[in-house]
């Protein structure tokens, strides 16, 4: 009758029944273990109760009907949220507003909804322009501008519905890319260049980006802009003359621009650029050529060339603008050959004189080119071969497409006059004067007559020093066509493959060969067109603005020195061959670096000079001028054997002011030049003295040497003796090579003896020798007559002989002080005691020996006159 055991039947359950009142059958339902929610929610089992009846071994229980038992576990708030990932990426364009950027999502290990649920998610970075929604969905609350910032972080956290917090916030990183532009991309604005570092490519990691476009094709075009340079670009700016003879002109062109100086005076009142002798023209000024520069009749075949930067003409009604004119100087307005701009057209007239043949003759060659008119640099070459006339405009031919026919012009004995930049009217008014002003810039304006230049000259003439390039042509690939234009300041390409293009591009660089480039910014412009399969042109590229920022060359010091001091007899400078006046003049070019170091105890940047380096470069020309009153052509003149400018790109001119020698070359071929320039002078007894002065240049006067000065003494034998002159001459190269001043400067004294003067010193000393030879031949006959005398005779005689000697003695250690006291007046005092001392026949002999030495060369050193101590000269007592 009472309950003993409840029993739960499932397999290995966590709980157990115990009775508590067998009478009444009370139990308890316990667990045996921990229970875990997130390890299992819900248990099911059955249940029976046992009577206490029982038989042997338990066989005679009796059980009641199964109860089924089902117990749910109720959920603690044990788990916060964690996120699935440990960091969450997105893109996002600019400028547009997304529902959801990306999202984010934690999870809960609590087993029940309210603790295992996501309720909430929150930003936890202030002030950023993003929200996200309870689903875990970030979006942006204002557009995002990638200029204004290319990536945002935000830290987003979760909570539970139980407002559990997740233990680690998660990290959102959101890139801005920007709107996708076609274009091209990585080039620098500024590209800089260095003087003599060659080729150096633009755009060396340059690409284009299409934004995925169907492209079929890309036209790309590079432009160099250097039209505010001199002429349009960096050419070298020597004078017209010297670039002919360097292209290898054929000479005789006739400069009708040189710039101003004292022989070339016309075009001084006229306005000039301060580069490159370029002359403004503002339709106010014209240059009247003077007669003679160029020959009246210019035959049939001549060339005219010239520089030209012109712009549409002003005003309404388009005047004739007149770049040279040939026409009457008087009485009449006859034009007989005339250069002119009219409407933006080159217009050459050419008038013929009345010969044999009274017929139509082609008399007007026009060319309508918009180059004309473009406001930039052309270089323009008329080549006139009569009938023919052809224009080359920058190395390029163009045939004339309007010839004008018209009758001869009648004979007269007019004289004409030839200018530039207007045309001389001398008829038809009441006072003659200049009309139809150009207006424009011109330079180089030569005339060559007798003579027409070929295509290869004219290409060199006007050949750019600087420009495009293209590295490695081989490499570009065969898709790509490419075109220069003559000067190499713009390049054209073409290709249908992006990457090609891109490769191609980056190895386009800008080389400058100059030596002494023009320091300054040339800019640089890149514009595309892009077509896509079936359309024009689809996709707009915008261009490209860049510059090269080209640097300051280190400037050349050129110096010249030599022997700045001699004199010698007159008889020298009368003879045919008269006397080398620079025998050992050398010219240097030397350039001073300078190079940062650190210091590394002080931390501070300190500017040191590095040592001088000499340079080799080429001059343009150097003048010999001659100081104080001008040669007098009737007794002195400066001479140059004209074998000595062959082989070499120079020529000559002479003049009573000085001596030119002008053209570019080397500095060696200059010095080898000036090293034969002779002056003679047949008329000495008139002039004691000259001074002469020595300048060279280089780029026309942009590099200057020092003014290097010569003083020569002409010597009359009433004022000097010559053997002294000769003495100090040989003693002073071999000891004398500089003279300590007081002020602690030192004088190097470059002396050369001429090869005449070696040859007489050793007949002297010959000459001497033989003496010495006879006066012993005597004096053992002497002896033999006189073998009696005695020991006190025999010394004697010996005395006698030893004094008709010629001794040399040399005291380099000999100073003496006479401030106001010149050296020739010294030496003849030493002379003067000397002469008392010795023999009658020793005085004769040194007579035969002045007379003989008159030829020889006499160096006088140029020194302080003021309080100067000076070392003494050495010479033969």
């Amino acid at each position: 009758g009472e309950i003993c055991a409840f029993k739960i039947h499932g397999q290995e359950m966590p709980f157990e029944a115990i009775v508590l009142n067998k009478t009444s059958g009370e139990g308890r339902l316990r667990a045996k273990s921990p229970i875990d929610c997130e390890l299992q929610k819900e248990y099911t089992f059955i249940i029976q109760a046992y009577d206490c009846g029982s038989g042997p071994g338990g066989t005679n229980w009796k059980k009641s009907h199964k109860a089924v038992v089902h117990i749910q576990v109720k959920d603690v708030n044990e788990f916060s949220p964690a996120f699935k990932e440990s960091m969450y990426k997105a893109s996002v364009t600019e400028g547009k507003i997304y529902d959801s950027i990306l999202q984010v999502e934690a999870t809960d290990e609590d087993c029940s909804p309210q603790y295992s649920q996501i309720c909430n998610y929150e930003i936890v970075t202030t002030d950023v322009p993003f929200a996200i929604d309870r689903n875990g969905n970030i979006r942006n609350t204002e557009k995002l501008s990638y200029d204004k910032q290319h990536q945002y972080e935000i830290m987003v956290t979760a909570f539970d519905c139980g407002q559990k917090r997740a233990t680690e916030d998660v990290l959102v990183r959101v890139n801005v890319k920007p709107v996708c532009k076609p274009g091209w991309q990585d080039w620098n604005k500024r590209i800089e260049y260095r003087p003599g570092s060659g080729s150096i490519p633009l755009f060396p990691s340059i690409h284009l980006e299409t934004c995925d476009g169907p492209v079929s094709s890309i036209h790309t075009t590079i432009e160099l802009q250097t039209n505010y340079i001199g002429k349009g670009c960096d050419r070298e700016t020597y004078s017209e003359k010297s670039l002919q003879k360097l292209c290898g002109a054929s000479s005789g062109a006739i400069d009708l621009l040189p710039s101003p100086s004292a022989t070339t005076n016309w075009t001084a009142g006229l306005l000039m650029d301060s580069n490159d002798m370029i002359f403004k023209f503002d339709g106010k000024q014209g240059a009247k050529i003077p007669d003679g520069i160029v020959p009246k009749n210019l035959t049939d075949q001549f060339t005219i060339t010239l520089w030209m930067k012109h712009g549409p003409s002003p005003g309404l009604r388009a005047e004739k603008e007149t770049i040279l004119c040939n026409s009457d100087k008087t009485e009449m307005n006859r034009h007989h050959y005339a250069l002119y701009v009219h409407n933006c057209r080159l217009v050459f007239l050419l008038r013929k004189d009345f010969d044999q043949a009274d017929t139509f003759r082609p008399a007007e060659f026009h060319w309508k080119l918009d180059q004309i008119c473009d406001k930039e640099w052309h270089y323009y070459v008329v080549n006139v071969e009569f009938p023919v006339v052809t224009l080359y405009m920058d190395g390029t031919t163009y045939e004339p497409y309007l010839v004008t026919n018209d009758w001869p012009i009648h004979p007269s004995h007019i004289a004409m006059q030839l200018t530039v930049g207007a045309c001389w009217q001398g008829g038809e008014v009441t006072k003659p004067r200049f009309a139809q002003y150009f207006h424009g810039s011109l330079a180089s304006l030569t005339i060559r007559p007798g003579k027409i230049e070929s295509q290869k000259v004219i290409s060199c003439l006007q050949a750019c020093k600087e420009g495009l390039d293209i590295n490695s042509l081989e490499s570009l690939g065969q898709g790509i066509k490419y075109h220069f234009n003559p000067s190499q300041s713009a390049l054209v390409m073409e290709g249908d493959d992006i990457e090609n293009i891109n490769q191609a591009l980056q190895k386009v660089s800008y080389i400058n060969s100059r030596q002494f480039p023009t320091a300054g910014v040339r800019r640089l412009k890149v514009s595309s067109k892009v077509q896509c399969f079936g359309e024009d042109v689809c996709i707009s590229i915008p261009d490209i603005d860049a510059y090269v920022m080209v640097f300051q060359a280190n400037e050349p010091k050129i110096t010249i020195t030599g022997m700045d001091h001699f004199a010698r007899p007159a008889a020298q400078f009368e003879s045919e061959r008269g006397v080398i006046l620079f025998p050992d003049i050398r010219i240097v070019s030397t350039v001073t670096k300078m190079e940062h170091s650190m210091d590394l105890r002080e931390h501070d940047r300190v500017n040191k000079q590095v040592v001088v380096e000499e340079m080799l470069h080429n001059l343009d020309f150097c003048d010999v001028l001659v100081i104080g009153a001008e040669l007098d052509p009737e007794q002195e003149c400066l001479e140059l054997d004209h074998g000595e400018l062959q082989g070499k790109h120079l020529d000559a001119t002479n003049s009573t002011a000085g001596y030119s020698i002008y053209g570019v070359d080397s500095m060696f071929s200059y010095e080898q030049v000036l090293r034969q320039l002779r002056y003679r002078n047949w008329g000495t007894s008139a002039t004691s003295d000259r001074k002469f002065r020595v300048k060279c240049s280089e780029l026309n006067g942009r590099y200057t040497s020092n003014e290097f000065n010569l003083e020569v003494n002409i010597l009359h034998s009433s004022n000097s003796n010559f053997m002294d002159h000769v003495n100090h001459m040989i003693f002073q190269p071999k000891f004398l090579q500089s003279v300590q001043h007081p002020e602690g400067s030192v004088s190097a004294v470059h002396s050369s003896v001429v090869p005449s003067v070696a040859t007489m010193v050793i007949i002297i000393c010959v000459s001497i020798l033989v003496l010495v030879v006879t006066l012993g031949v005597l004096r053992l006959r002497s002896a033999r007559q006189h073998g009696s005398l005695g020991h006190e005779g025999a010394k004697d005689n010996e005395m006698d002989w030893d004094d008709s000697a010629l001794t040399i003695t040399v005291n380099p250690m000999e100073k003496y002080e006479k401030p106001h006291q010149t050296e020739e007046e010294s030496e003849e005092e030493d002379i003067d005691d000397e002469e008392e001392d010795t023999t009658s026949a020793e005085s004769d002999d040194s007579e035969e020996e002045e007379e003989e030495e008159e030829e020889e060369e006499v160096i006088v050193q140029k020194g302080h006159k003021q309080n100067a101590t000076r070392q003494e000269q050495l010479e033969w007592d």
